[in-house]
């Protein structure tokens, strides 16, 4: 009977190992990467729900089709105030947490 050689391990416990663990630099910058992919994504999402080109959407928020593909595409340098006016520009309700010291300061 053959025996299985692998074994299962969570996504966390593969982050840990092989970014670092919570807390450390690299795992922070790795976050942080992710949540600006994953913003980036849910403009991209929304945008083609209201069948929006990405012209169309930049004509919307008062910016050039380039910078909506940028944000699209996670690249680092957008404004927030921009993106928040893509938001609007969707109809998108947005919601912050901020936490300091673990504790949600704001809402």
């Amino acid at each position: 009977m053959a025996t299985n050689k692998f074994k299962t391990v969570s996504l966390d416990t593969m982050i840990d190992k092989h970014i670092g663990k919570r807390g450390t630099e690299k795992r922070e910058a790795f976050e942080n990467e992710l949540r600006i992919d994953l913003l980036g994504q849910a403009i991209k999402q929304a945008r083609q729900e209201r069948n929006l080109t990405q012209e169309e959407l930049g004509e919307l928020v008062g910016v050039q089709k380039a910078q909506i593909s940028k944000i699209e595409n996670s690249v680092k340098n957008a404004r927030f105030e921009t993106i928040l006016k893509v938001f609007e520009a969707l109809g998108a309700k947005v919601n912050f947490n901020v936490e300091l010291n673990k504790r949600k300061a704001a809402y």
